[in-house]
C-alpha cells in the first residue's frame, strides 16, 4: 500500500484551502463571464434534482398535514366560535354582493362591455425552496412540453406569489415577491394611489414611492398595477402593515412559507424581468 511521506501530506493539506478558494473564484468569474451558460448549468442541475426533491416532498407534506390536524384539534372550540361569527357576517355581505352583482351586470349590458379573455394557466408542484442565485425563490417540478415560459405570473389560492425567472426541461424557478430583486408596481385599493412593492428578503416586502400627500392606511388592500406591462392589474398582493419603526410593509396574502402548489398564468405580458432572466429568451429543449 502506497503511503505519502509526512512532509508531502503537510504540503498537500496546506494547499487544499488555496485550491478551493481559487476554484470558487474561478466558478464566480465563469458565471459572470457567461450568464446564459451559468443559467443553463443551474437549471440542468435543477432538472436532475427535481425528481429527488419531489420524492422527498411527499413524506414531508404528510407529516406537515398530520401536525396541522393535531393543532386544529386543540383549537376546535375557538375555531367553531369564530366561524359562527364569520358566517353571520358573510350572510350580511351576501345580500350586498348579490345587489352589486345585479347592478354590475345591468351596467355592463348598457355599456356593451367586452370582458378580457381568460388567461391560460398550468399547475405545478413546489418541490424545494431552492433559491439558486436568489434568496427567496422556489423550484417547481414540471414535465416536458409544459407550456411554461419566463415571465409567467405565479399565484396560489390566496394571492400573488411571484413570477418565473428561470426555466429548464423539467423544472422552473419562481422569484418570490419577498426577494430583494423583486420590484412590483402596485395600487393601494382604498386611495387608488400607485406605489412600488420592493422585496427585502424578509417575510413582508416594503411599500415605496407612493404619491406625495397620500399615506397608505393600516389594513388597506394592495393589488397589482399594469404599469410597465409587467403584471396585469388587480391581482391581490397583500395588506398594508406598519412596523414599530413606522415603515409601511405589506403582509402577503399568499402563503409563501408553505407553498405546495402554484398556478402559472400566461397573461401575454413581456414586461420587466430580472437581468439574469432577460439575458436571453430561451425555450426548454424538446424531448427526442
Amino acid at each position: 500500500m502506497f503511503r505519502l511521506s509526512i512532509p508531502l501530506r503537510q504540503a498537500l493539506s496546506k494547499l487544499t484551502l488555496p485550491v478551493l478558494i481559487a476554484a470558487a473564484f474561478g466558478l464566480m468569474l465563469l458565471g459572470k463571464a457567461d450568464t446564459i451558460l451559468a443559467e443553463r448549468a443551474r437549471m440542468a442541475l435543477a432538472d436532475a434534482l427535481a425528481p429527488i426533491y419531489g420524492v422527498l416532498a411527499e413524506p414531508l407534506a404528510h407529516a406537515r398535514t398530520a401536525v396541522d390536524n393535531a393543532r386544529n384539534m386543540l383549537t376546535l372550540y375557538e375555531d367553531n366560535t369564530r366561524l359562527r361569527a364569520e358566517n353571520e357576517q358573510l350572510r350580511r355581505w351576501q345580500a350586498v354582493a348579490m345587489a352589486l352583482d345585479a347592478e354590475n351586470a345591468a351596467l355592463k349590458a348598457n355599456l356593451r362591455w367586452i370582458p378580457d379573455p381568460a388567461p391560460a394557466y398550468v399547475t405545478a408542484h413546489v418541490v424545494a425552496d431552492a433559491g439558486g442565485i436568489y434568496a427567496r425563490a422556489v423550484l417547481l417540478s414540471a414535465g416536458p412540453n409544459n407550456a411554461i415560459s419566463k415571465g409567467q405570473i405565479a399565484l396560489d389560492d390566496h394571492g400573488l406569489v411571484g413570477r418565473v425567472t428561470e426555466l429548464g426541461a423539467r423544472s422552473a424557478r419562481v422569484l418570490l415577491i419577498t426577494d430583494i430583486n423583486s420590484r412590483i408596481p402596485v395600487i393601494l385599493e382604498g386611495s387608488r394611489a400607485r406605489a412600488v412593492l420592493a422585496g427585502n428578503n424578509g417575510p413582508r416586502p416594503r411599500l415605496m414611492f407612493w404619491p406625495e400627500g397620500v399615506t397608505p392606511a393600516e389594513g388597506e388592500r394592495v393589488v397589482t398595477s399594469a404599469e410597465a406591462s409587467a403584471f396585469p392589474a388587480g391581482l391581490p398582493v397583500g395588506i398594508v402593515h406598519y412596523t414599530q419603526g413606522k415603515v409601511a410593509e405589506v403582509e402577503p396574502l399568499a402563503r409563501l412559507d408553505r407553498l405546495e402548489m402554484v398556478r402559472l398564468f400566461d397573461y401575454g405580458l413581456h414586461g420587466v424581468l430580472p437581468p439574469e432572466a432577460s439575458a436571453a429568451k430561451t425555450t426548454p429543449p424538446a424531448r427526442k
